[in-house]
């Protein structure tokens, strides 16, 4: 055997097992675009943006004339109502989107991209509100709405309950105003508490929930050695680089592997890798697996889907709780947003699966910012006492606010109470038996309209296929529910709706639904498929390049 040859196959036996490896990698990675960061921005580069004009707004699934003009005339007709209702709303929300950058990027993308324009022209929403009590919100020009937001994950217990604990706790810190540095006295209640609930060593305090994620991920990189980080498709952990992988992020992510969830091909990589620091957790992607954030610009055809099985997700968290255990990778549960709405311990109580760090936010501050790390007392050390100048540096001028940490003391004391206590009592049952009365419902008045949840947060889906399923939220803010900017993709219930409430949302939810069938907005072609609804996006886009198709 010549050296030659004997050095290639050497190299050939070298490259084995990286081949190996990187092809377990590969099948382990979502197979669509939201699996592979890289080449979805590539993808996005070159995908073209246009709008419709008035006559293909309205017939752009090939409705016929009669259809198209059913649904101009209802467009125009619910656009006069809402601005007739909503005036000075609209009015202040208007003047301040030339100012707000987060109102310009909302109100673009509150529908497919296609239809934004004559949207944004026509049917306006107002940005602003002036009270919130009970399951209500009020608006600039005195219009009530049931309040189906659920301030972003924030409001777990109702509007009054946040109110209280900020008057409170402001009261119980205003001799020190905002003092910082120095602790307030009731941090220390506070870290005691939060040390109970978690189960965990030690506490450090964070501005937001993606603050506390930042920090969690740099000490489980600094505390491993290991610089990779997994997520699994579709979750959302904060809006930073190393998080936020494909369109959305300037920069993809070199240092995350975005996975299948509830995959063995995931715990073969979790299992055979050497460079992975830390798994992160987002228990709300169990309402839909590998699936991104349910917004209503996405809404493109009725191929959104959602459903939960806590047995399913149970298991599979604790798979991967004896896998990060054998690789001694860092198991991070991210309960920012769900923390506390599905059981007073969070997610690790409520699955059963105890986790080596969690983060939260949202609710825990008492309606003020927050965001908190607890975590085993090895994994929160930020130096090494051999290597002095070898440190983890996180601080923050505002952590540990005293009238935050005033607020959350307040929290913290109120969930103890008996009436509290009570809400989560059968939470689940609750509200499964409310998802399947608004299922049955829908289904009963032949609506193509289902919903999946997960506790108090649910999905809407659409059951025949359509390219205007979007159009329901004007519709339900027609009838006065207030929903996010992501529209139906996402309700919030606050768990202090009484049936009485809920039963009026309902009412409200079927008589939209009825507005939008008689205005023929569900109105679709016999043979049509979101196949082909997909299929006629895409002729758009690669053989429409005007401005205007």
């Amino acid at each position: 055997m010549s050296v030659q040859l004997a050095l290639s196959l050497g190299a050939i036996a070298i490259s084995i097992p990286y081949l190996k490896r990187r092809l377990e990698l590969s099948r382990a990675k979502h197979p669509s675009l939201t699996g592979h960061s890289r080449m979805a921005k590539r993808v996005v580069s070159f995908l073209p943006g246009y709008e419709f004009n008035e006559e293909q707004f309205f017939s752009c699934d090939g409705a016929p004339e009669s259809v198209a003009s059913t649904r101009r005339a209802a467009f125009y007709q619910l656009a006069n109502e809402l601005q007739t209702r909503h005036p000075q709303s609209i009015e202040m929300t208007a003047e301040a989107r030339e100012i707000i950058s987060d109102l310009q990027f909302t109100g673009a993308y509150r529908v497919p991209f296609q239809f934004s324009p004559l949207v944004r022209q026509h049917l306006k929403v107002g940005a602003f509100i002036q009270s919130a009590d009970g399951v209500f919100v009020t608006d600039q020009d005195g219009q009530k709405f049931y309040d189906l937001t659920g301030s972003y994950g924030v409001n777990v217990f109702g509007a009054d309950f946040y109110k209280a604990c900020m008057k409170e706790g402001s009261e119980r810190v205003q001799e020190v105003g905002a003092t910082l540095g120095a602790y307030h006295p009731c941090v220390a209640y506070n870290v005691k508490r939060l040390k109970e609930i978690s189960g965990l060593d030690q506490v450090s305090f964070h501005m937001s929930g993606t603050e506390a994620v930042m920090q969690a991920v740099r000490l489980a990189r600094y505390h491993t050695g290991r610089k990779n980080l997994v997520r699994f498709c579709g979750a959302y952990h904060g809006w930073w680089e190393d998080v936020q992988p494909g369109p959305g992020n300037p920069m993809p992510p070199r240092e995350t592997y975005t996975l299948r969830d509830m995959h063995e091909n995931s715990l073969r990589v979790l299992r055979t890798r050497n460079d992975i620091a830390c798994v992160l957790i987002n228990p709300l992607q169990a309402l839909h697996l590998n699936q991104g954030a349910p917004g209503d610009s996405s809404l493109v055809d009725s191929s959104r889907r959602a459903s939960y099985d806590r047995e399913a997700y149970t298991t599979w968290l604790k798979q991967l709780r004896q896998v990060c255990t054998e690789r001694n990778i860092v198991l991070i549960f991210d309960e920012v947003f769900l923390g506390f709405r599905l059981a007073k311990g969070g997610a690790q109580a409520y699955f059963g699966v105890k986790a080596d760090m969690v983060t939260y936010g949202k609710t825990l501050g008492g309606g003020y910012p927050v965001g908190v790390v607890c975590g085993r007392a090895d994994l929160m050390k930020r130096y090494r006492s051999e290597r002095p100048a070898d440190i983890c540096f996180a601080r923050g001028t505002f952590n540990a606010h005293p009238h935050v940490m005033g607020a959350m003391s307040v929290f913290l004391e109120r969930i103890e109470r008996p009436e509290i206590s009570a809400i989560y009592d059968n939470l689940d049952q609750t509200w499964d038996q409310r998802r399947q009365k608004f299922n049955t419902v829908m289904t009963d008045k032949g609506l193509p309209l289902r919903a999946a949840n997960m506790s108090s947060v649910w999905s809407l889906y659409y059951t025949e296929p359509s390219r205007y399923n979007w159009m329901l939220q004007y519709y339900l803010r027609s009838e006065g529910l207030a929903l996010s900017w992501v529209g139906t993709g996402r309700l919030i219930f606050s768990l202090n709706y009484s049936d009485a409430e809920f039963e009026e949302v309902l009412v409200r939810f079927a008589k939209a639904c009825e507005a939008m069938k008689t205005a023929q907005w569900f109105w679709a072609p016999v043979a049509l498929t979101n196949k082909l609804i997909r299929r006629s996006i895409l002729k758009e886009m690669f053989f429409k390049k005007n401005t205007t198709i």
